[in-house]
């Protein structure tokens, strides 16, 4: 784990407290190997609450830039500034005030904090331990519903071990993590094999098909065996898949369907007093989506709307925007960018404008700035504004790159300075010497 090695070693409870709560923060949704160098950059700028409550939101946004669920790091501040301005900047001690007193801290990062930092004897269930703990259990309702959820932190709390339970539930996290995986479990190498149910039922099914092909009789179920009625079992119409083996396990409803969406975007561009390119961002709004990020100027599309209109309706939001008039025709299409959020489908539909001259922004619009590109890439900007920028780069490119008819042909007679013979190469006597006044 991320935090392992200082929780073991600060003595300061609070700094311990905050070191797993910002891994845990971070390791929600996204992968170890993703958080470990933002962890890092994070502990590194912001190494105790006092320095992180000190920060500004912009801050945040900034260094939090391309780990996504860019939530998190607002309401991981926020929690901070509650813990130094209301808790005298003393962590709550146990899962119950965690979670109660911390906006943004939930049942499982309580848990976490408590049972690693402070010794609490309490469990923890995120989505590696969910698998364990249904295979194990051989659990085959629908493992997001509340109920079973429910039964999966009774099981977690019973099994924890109360005299290392911060070793405990990072060794079950750890082992869902790298042994009991989603896909192709590594069941050979399993440290609790012969406790899970799971494994033992795959058994049983190669039994009674391996008894079925022969003609033998199929046994009466085992006592152990649930028989109806069982809220824990597979519903009688899920049947059991004998090519998934263990991965029957856990069950989950069928996701939903990613919203689709569809947004304009136009990259406005101009030279700055220096003669570098420069880009204009738009901050985002300080709720919702992507709160509180800097993106090109945007505007939601509606469905089915036609590239001419897509032209129209852009330019007029820009010349509403700007204060100047802005032609349709003027707008340069670039190409369609496509990022997956969570819950959403979002398809930008990226046009670039070049201003030959200074713009006067309307002061009600949101806030804005022109930045170069390095500027740009240190701002607090999503992932999907960052492809939108490659696309516009690889766009110019492509528009600059010599045409097919201008490559030079392999094989073709050329004139080396100092008047050496086309196609004869260089020795490494003549290639030092200085070249030969004409």
């Amino acid at each position: 784990m991320l935090h392992q090695g200082k929780a073991a070693t600060e003595p300061d409870a609070d700094k311990r407290g905050y070191a797993v709560w910002v891994s845990e923060i971070m390791l929600q949704q996204t992968q170890v190997a993703t958080v470990i160098d933002y962890y890092n950059r994070w502990m590194q700028k912001w190494p105790t609450l006092q320095t992180l409550a000190q920060a500004s939101l912009e801050e945040v946004n900034e260094l939090w830039a391309g780990l996504g669920y860019y939530s998190r790091g607002k309401r991981l501040q926020e929690a901070a500034r509650k813990v130094v301005s209301e808790l005298a900047g003393r962590m709550p001690r146990t899962a119950e005030d965690l979670q109660k007193l911390l906006p943004g801290v939930g049942r499982y990062t309580a848990g976490a904090i408590a049972s690693i930092s402070y010794g609490q004897a309490t469990g923890v269930v995120d989505g590696n331990v969910i698998r364990v703990l249904c295979r194990l259990r051989c659990i085959g309702a629908d493992s997001s519903s509340p109920a079973i959820i429910d039964r999966l932190w009774d099981m977690a709390n019973a099994l924890v071990d109360r005299s290392r339970p911060g070793d405990f539930n990072q060794a079950l996290m750890e082992l869902g993590a790298t042994v009991c995986v989603p896909k192709a479990p590594l069941c050979g190498e399993c440290p609790v094999k012969q406790h899970c149910r799971a494994r033992c039922r795959v058994e049983k099914e190669l039994a009674f098909a391996s008894q079925k092909l022969f003609g033998k009789s199929v046994p009466e179920p085992d006592v152990e065996d649930c028989v109806g009625g069982c809220t824990l079992c597979p519903p009688a119409t899920d049947p059991w898949d004998s090519s998934l083996g263990v991965t029957n396990f856990p069950r989950k409803a069928a996701k939903k369907q990613p919203r689709v969406m569809r947004t304009a975007t136009s990259v406005l561009e101009r030279r700055g007093c220096h003669g570098a390119l420069e880009y204009l961002i738009v901050q985002r709004p300080s709720s919702g989506l992507l709160a509180g990020l800097w993106e090109f100027p945007s505007l939601p599309l509606s469905q089915g709307l036609q590239e001419e209109k897509q032209r129209e309706v852009l330019a007029d939001h820009l010349q509403a925007w700007t204060g100047r008039p802005v032609a349709a025709r003027d707008l340069r299409f670039i190409g369609e960018v496509v990022h997956i959020f969570s819950h959403i489908h979002q398809t930008y539909v990226v046009y670039s404008l070049s201003l030959d001259e200074d713009v006067t922004l309307d002061p009600a619009s949101s806030p804005s700035c022109w930045v170069t590109e390095e500027e740009f890439h240190a701002s607090a900007v999503s992932t999907a504004m960052k492809k939108v920028l490659k696309a516009c780069e690889k766009q110019r490119g492509k528009e600059s790159s010599p045409g097919k008819g201008s490559k030079r042909k392999r094989g073709a007679k050329r004139q080396e300075a100092g008047g050496t013979c086309a196609g004869t190469q260089l020795s490494l006597r003549a290639f030092l010497q200085p070249p030969t006044a004409l």
